[in-house]
């Protein structure tokens, strides 16, 4: 089969390598150079699986800022666009998923649209009546950051919101990628889908919130949080893992998705899903409030990143954390590898590790390395477990 897949964030890319082991798969972006680094057999985003298969694995991939050429003869365009959540609409901006729809449109391909971008609760009803199109169907992606074609070829489920004929192609497709085959499939109606989505992102923010608050509990009384999460973890209901304290939950989803799921919670009565959202903001007063009773001149920030082997740091809790720090005219300096600039979000670069070091009075680190080990009597971190 031929699939065009548009966008090569860490989803569209991972489906697509996934994809491109048993069909021909054109995957489309607007960006040059990451369009260039595939085709070169590079990965643009740091994940190891995603590297090794690019080098070592026969691909029948090619990547193109061309989009009549992408969209020629596919039977299924799957659409992995990025959809940031406005908050002056309270809504997520699905502007790029509604752009390439009409796109697809206009080139009179009778192809199925498969949406991988998360939307909000109701969005492919109201995607298939605007362009009168019943071949659009949205699957959700679970994928981690730094494991997104793990995730895909060992996948926890795969869900799909039709139950089409198309609908069961794409599912095999997916399937038939995976090295395990054991693998709950879900079929159900779209909004259903959509809504299996948010309320899967939002449990998972509750849970860090619920443990992060915990910590703050802890760190105020003067208890010992490891013991404490240990003591909890070993009922079976609650588990061990998914459990270590962290300056917020961050993201590409997790923070948009809990806002989006309590927007559509309007009208619907909520205490739970207004507390995940509101738990994540007071979370990092607490950080800022104890990083500030050290009474540093010079606050450090060992990595933007939030986990350890990820190269991502947009909407990274440290941010949140670096923000409410500066509004108390206390200078900021950064440690982030990944970043050649002087200066990032008005923040001096110091990448030169000694110099970090010995300039900062505190270094603030969600995840701790051996870099800093040497040095921690100067670092600040909640991070236990070296994980997650």
């Amino acid at each position: 089969m031929k699939i065009c897949i548009v966008g090569l964030g860490y989803v569209g890319l991972s489906n697509a390598i996934l994809l491109a082991q048993n069909n021909d798969v054109v995957a489309l972006d607007i960006d040059e150079k990451k369009v260039k680094m595939i085709n070169e057999k590079k990965s643009p985003i740091d994940d190891e699986d995603i590297s090794y298969y690019l080098t070592n694995k026969n691909l029948n991939l090619k990547a193109t800022t061309n989009s009549k050429d992408a969209f020629v003869s596919a039977d299924f365009i799957v659409i992995s666009t990025p959809t940031d959540y406005d908050v002056e609409t309270n809504y997520f901006n699905t502007e790029t998923v509604e752009n390439v729809i009409e796109e697809i449109v206009k080139s009179s391909s009778s192809t199925t649209i498969i949406i991988k971008s998360t939307v909000p609760v109701g969005y492919t009803e109201k995607v298939r009546k605007q362009f009168n199109n019943q071949e659009i169907i949205f699957s959700p992606e679970f994928l981690r950051e730094g494991k997104a074609l793990l995730d895909n070829l060992y996948p926890a489920r795969i869900i799909i919101g039709s139950k089409s004929e198309e609908a069961n192609r794409f599912a095999e497709l997916l399937v038939e990628g995976a090295i395990s085959k054991e693998i709950p499939l879900l079929f159900t109606n779209s909004s259903e889908a959509e809504a299996i989505k948010l309320f899967s992102n939002t449990y998972l923010a509750m849970r860090v919130a619920f443990f992060n608050e915990l910590d703050s509990y802890s760190e105020i009384k003067g208890l010992d949080t490891e013991e404490i999460i240990d003591g909890i973890s070993l009922d079976s209901r609650i588990g061990n893992y998914y459990n270590n304290p962290s300056f917020g939950y961050g993201g590409y989803c997790l923070p948009k998705d809990t806002k989006q799921l309590l927007a559509n919670y309007k009208n619907v009565p909520n205490n739970i899903m207004k507390a995940v959202v509101d738990a994540n903001e007071t979370r990092k007063d607490h950080i800022k409030d104890m990083i500030l009773k050290r009474k540093p001149r010079v606050v450090g920030i060992y990595r933007l990143t939030m986990k350890t082997n990820s190269d991502n740091f947009r909407q990274s809790a440290i941010l949140g954390v670096m923000e409410r720090i500066s509004k108390n005219n206390i200078e900021i300096i950064v440690y982030e590898p990944v970043v050649s600039e002087s200066n990032i979000y008005n923040y001096k670069v110091v990448n030169d590790l000694d110099i970090f070091i010995h300039e900062s009075d505190v270094i603030v680190a969600n995840r701790v390395t051996e870099d800093i080990e040497p040095v921690k009597e100067k670092v600040y971190t909640r991070d236990l477990f070296s994980r997650d």
